[in-house]
């Protein structure tokens, strides 16, 4: 008798079967939110290629002194950019920041009540953590099968593969940060007749706001480490120029491409950081 019993069979005709019947009863749906995606991210695309470089350098650096009030950062920040330019990869990085900026728009939008939800109900939690557990543990490959077989190929698909791969830090840390309210400024807001959502939306949130913003530069993080995959499912941007480069056998272009990818994910790092500094010192001194 085989010591191991055929599981493998009877979960990939159940997976497929569930895409088959997605695909057959629900296809105009997903292509209802296949256009929606599309059109918000041509509008953003759009506009970040429309701003001259120039203007988009300096934006970036006065960006960065806002977030870090200190002049070496907010230069160092429009160097790096400017880099991205004399590399010739102005236009690539303009297509991959807007992939970004509308897969982190879309997690922000999603994760932060599914956060608060898990910090407001321990059943919730009890379920939601396993879930987020998975996500983050399946390689990010393999969320590239589903999204394409639903949206087909190109940027939406790739979008979606990313949100899903990079959400659940902003899910767990939002449940943190809302968690770690201090428990008696909380019945103070109670005690002078606060109702739950007033709590939540002028007490616990205000007070969680850089634990937050940690977690939306997590999330942004896993998402640019998103950008090669995504590019073999039709994401253009910096991502094909590395894809490009390994099918070729090009390793110079890979640099190039790999380059660019670090400078994007300083800059955002260091920016979403001294912002959430920021908010953490003006917690401190409230």
């Amino acid at each position: 008798m085989d010591l191991f019993p055929n599981f493998h069979s009877p979960i990939a005709r159940a997976t497929n079967a569930l895409m088959d019947d997605l695909i057959i009863n629900y296809g105009d749906a997903f292509e209802a939110v296949s256009n929606a995606v599309l059109g918000v991210l041509l509008l953003v695309e759009q506009a970040l290629r429309a701003v001259p470089p120039g203007v988009m350098i300096v934006l970036i650096g006065l960006l960065a002194y806002a977030a870090g009030r200190r002049v070496v950062f907010a230069l160092a920040s429009a160097a790096g950019t400017w880099l991205i330019g004399a590399l010739g990869m102005w236009d690539a990085a303009m297509q991959t920041l807007a992939i970004i900026l509308v897969s982190v728009g879309i997690s922000v939008v999603a994760g932060l009540p599914l956060g608060m939800l898990a910090a407001s109900s321990a059943h919730v939690r009890r379920v939601l953590m396993p879930v987020l557990d998975l996500m983050q543990t399946i390689p990010s490959f393999v969320y590239l099968i589903p999204a394409a077989m639903l949206f087909g190929l190109g940027k939406v698909p790739a979008i979606m593969a990313t949100v899903i791969y990079a959400i659940p830090p902003l899910i767990r840390l939002t449940d943190l940060g809302i968690r770690e309210v201090d428990a008696a400024v909380v019945e103070a807001s109670r005690a002078f007749g606060a109702t739950r959502m007033q709590i939540l939306r002028s007490v616990q949130i205000p007070l969680s706001l850089p634990t937050i913003m940690q977690g939306i530069n997590q999330t942004t993080m896993m998402a640019l480490s998103m950008v090669v995959i995504a590019s073999m499912i039709g994401a253009r941007g910096v991502g094909e120029q590395v894809l490009l480069g390994l099918q070729r056998n090009d390793s110079g272009q890979g640099l190039v491409g790999g380059i660019t990818i670090v400078i994007l994910a300083v800059v955002i790092d260091r920016i979403t950081q001294a912002y959430g500094r920021r908010l953490q010192r003006h917690r401190a001194g409230a």
